[in-house]
């Protein structure tokens, strides 16, 4: 029986079981999100990231003494619910922008396929160029830059579900391209102007850019980092801004973007530590896009978060992110994101295929299995906006039932093809 209690980390011991960081695993220098604390070491480092609380399992290990406030999930669960429930009110006082015709996705996924096959070199050069301490042209950059907004304003799901698709050897360039990709849908939703929205683009793009300085083999570390590959791997911002400061055609928002998009509103990111008042809007919205597709993206250390997940996790981080501009991210990708497997009040698994505009909690939904027989159906895609009696109750992961390429349910064929 697992038994999970939320504690703050001032309460941790050796010999208890960390189940969760309540908090991005960017956070803190342990990759793992699950493992027995065995030394006084791995204590010390927990106690000194930034991560405040964590879940431990009681089954697992040591249980924390009982004290007052303590948390646990189910509590947790019902102000996450709420959280997302006002996000998810077209009425409420965080609703975005009201969303424009889209044009077909099916026909997008084709085209979004087409633009990362093509803008492959391009970001790849920009990369290389800054990693050999070139000053970089961004000319084609905002090429891609406005191919991206372009496909955002046809449909504004494409991009980001197919960059969630990438693999290890691509992971710095998708990273870029699903960033921008929700820089651009975010900015859109939050009426921004057509250079508002460029420039959220290109701090998407150009965000993790210091990255190319750090040796591989911190970058992939499957375990542990040490004390210097830490501060290593936190150096980035500061050297990415170093890099493109020499750079033309650059605005100083998407300079300030690069710099302090790990800053958090409660003054606890880095590198500056600055406090809400003195984070600009475009690193604040560069903070959301960029969590949101490290952590649904799988890594050689650690496998992603269902995008789901992905929402309700971020969602549980108080302090971490700007909340206004988090609502208005979470209706941008959905509460049910682009792919997401969920389960009906029929006893039905279905797959995510669209979004409805106004209604984030009845999207347009493929079914294909049913949970009384347990058996595959015929797929079927269903409105949940227009269909009586049938709703989700709850989100699934693949990994439960077996399901290795969920992505052939809401892909075209050939649309996953990254070359």
């Amino acid at each position: 029986m697992i038994l999970l209690k939320r504690v703050p980390t001032s309460d941790l011991r050796v010999g208890m079981y960390v189940d969760e960081f309540c908090g991005s695993w960017m956070d803190h220098p342990f990759w793992r999100a699950r493992f027995l604390i065995k030394t006084e070491q791995d204590l010390a480092k927990i106690v000194k990231s930034d991560v405040t609380e964590v879940w431990i399992d009681s089954s697992k290990g040591l249980d924390a003494p009982a004290r007052a406030g303590a948390s646990d999930r189910s509590a947790t669960d019902t102000q996450i619910n709420q959280r997302l429930q006002l996000a998810a009110d077209p009425d409420g006082a965080a609703s975005a922008a009201r969303t424009v015709a889209r044009g077909d996705l099916q026909d997008e996924f084709q085209r979004g396929a087409k633009l990362f096959r093509n803008s492959r070199t391009v970001v790849s050069n920009l990369f290389g160029e800054a990693r050999l301490g070139r000053v970089a042209s961004v000319e084609t950059a905002h090429k891609v830059v406005d191919d991206i907004v372009a496909s955002v304003e046809r449909h504004p799901q494409a991009l980001v579900g197919l960059a969630r698709l990438k693999t290890a050897d691509d992971y710095t360039f998708m990273h870029a391209m699903a960033a921008s990709a929700l820089m651009v849908a975010l900015a859109r939703a939050l009426g921004h102007s057509t250079e508002e929205v460029r420039e959220a683009g290109m701090a998407g793009l150009l965000h993790d850019v210091g990255k190319v300085t750090i040796p591989l083999a911190v970058l992939n570390k499957p375990d542990t980092l040490n004390e210097e590959e830490w501060q290593l791997m936190r150096a980035h911002a500061e050297r990415g801004h170093e890099m493109l400061c020499g750079t033309a055609d650059l605005s100083e928002g998407v300079l300030d973007a690069v710099l302090h998009h790990h800053e958090k509103m409660d003054g606890s990111g880095y590198p500056h530590r600055l406090p809400a008042a003195q984070i600009t809007r475009l690193a604040r919205m560069t903070a959301i896009c960029d969590v949101y597709d490290a952590v649904t993206s799988h890594r050689a250390y650690k496998p992603g978060w269902e995008p789901t997940v992905a929402v309700r996790k971020m969602a549980e981080w108080q302090g971490h992110f700007d909340e206004a501009l988090f609502q208005c991210f979470v209706r941008t990708v959905g509460i049910y994101p682009l792919g997401s497997l969920v389960r009906l009040k029929s006893q039905r698994l279905a797959v995510i295929v669209d979004h409805h505009p106004q209604h984030l909690l009845q999207p347009i939904v493929k079914v294909f299995f049913s949970l009384k027989s347990k058996m595959h159906i015929e797929p079927i895609v269903v409105n949940l906006d227009k269909t009586q009696g049938d709703r989700i109750v709850a989100c699934e992961d693949p990994a439960t039932y077996g399901f290795r390429h969920i992505s052939e349910l809401w892909l075209p064929p050939g649309a996953a093809a990254q070359p």
